[in-house]
């Protein structure tokens, strides 16, 4: 069985075999001809035949140095393609992000940066995944993705977690609804209105932060529906069985069978953190990092 022989090697031999000239073999691969010679020794050993036929004036081809050639004519220029394309992923050019999201970010914060991340870096892939809050802790846990827009604040020795948006919190009410006809809307004025809120298993991290929002200020929350998805929200609204509370990002996506007011209040805010783990040193992250963190997208 042949031993192993080296790239150099076998690109050497290529290059004569396309010459069929030591001077000119050598003077393409900036090399002596007698370091040259020395490689197709080398390789001939390895191999255990003959690859040229030499004279003083003449180098031709052996049998088995045609079909070698033959076989290995692209050998060089597949092993720097490889060695192109892994250069890429090794500074973060080429290789996949894995990126989740929940969907307070997924009308803008994830969108913005995803655009300018794929104009910057077009050669890696952008591995979408829509996951509630509580999952993307799971899947960053267990390497299932490599960074997480989620709702805030977040605070674990093991993450890092960039502050993106502090957006305020608004009622979406029935079109005519008396709420509306107030001057302002405050948490207090909420404590007797039927509420239509997400389930907790799609919507836990926000019904948490709602629910120590209006407990700071004294307000029970009057749950009477649940819904999984923005859409059935907005449309049992619609039907006038009750308000819900959505952040200013989601606003502009409600139709013109709802309307909108702000409650008036300063710590009445969505929060909207990228989080990632710290010993996740993936090029291609810090490359999203970067775009993510110049994006202003909001005064956090």
């Amino acid at each position: 069985m042949a031993r192993f022989a080296g790239v150099e090697h076998v690109q050497s031999f290529l290059v004569l075999a396309e010459e069929l000239n030591f001077r000119r073999a050598a003077d393409r691969l900036n090399l002596d001809q007698s370091a040259l010679s020395r490689r197709i020794q080398k390789l001939e050993h390895a191999l255990g035949f003959r690859l040229l036929e030499r004279t003083t004036r003449d180098v031709a081809l052996t049998q088995a140095g045609r079909r070698f050639y033959d076989d290995n004519a692209h050998l060089v220029q597949r092993y720097d393609d490889t060695v192109v394309a892994a250069r890429r992923i090794a500074e973060g050019k080429a290789g996949t992000l894995r990126l989740a999201y929940m969907a307070f970010a997924a009308t803008e914060a994830m969108p913005q940066a995803v655009a300018r991340f794929r104009t910057a870096h077009p050669h890696v892939e952008v591995a979408l995944r829509y996951i509630r809050t509580q999952g993307q802790k799971i899947a960053l846990a267990q390497d299932e993705v490599d960074v997480g827009y989620m709702i805030g604040p977040f605070d674990h020795p093991d993450y890092y977690s960039l502050p993106l948006t502090s957006e305020p919190l608004y009622v979406v009410a029935p079109r005519n609804h008396d709420l509306l006809r107030r001057p302002t809307i405050t948490p207090v004025d909420l404590a007797d209105q039927d509420l239509i809120l997400g389930d907790m298993r799609e919507w836990d991290e926000y019904r948490w932060r709602l629910d120590d929002l209006f407990s700071a200020e004294g307000v029970k929350l009057r749950v009477t529906l649940e819904a999984s998805n923005t859409l059935a929200l907005i449309g049992l609204v619609a039907a006038g069985l009750g308000v819900t509370i959505y952040p200013e990002s989601l606003i502009g996506f409600l139709g013109r069978t709802v309307e909108v007011r702000q409650i008036m209040h300063p710590q009445f805010r969505s929060r909207t953190v990228l989080v990632w783990k710290r010993s996740n040193q993936s090029p291609q992250l810090r490359a999203f990092v970067a775009v993510a963190r110049n994006l202003p997208l909001g005064s956090a």
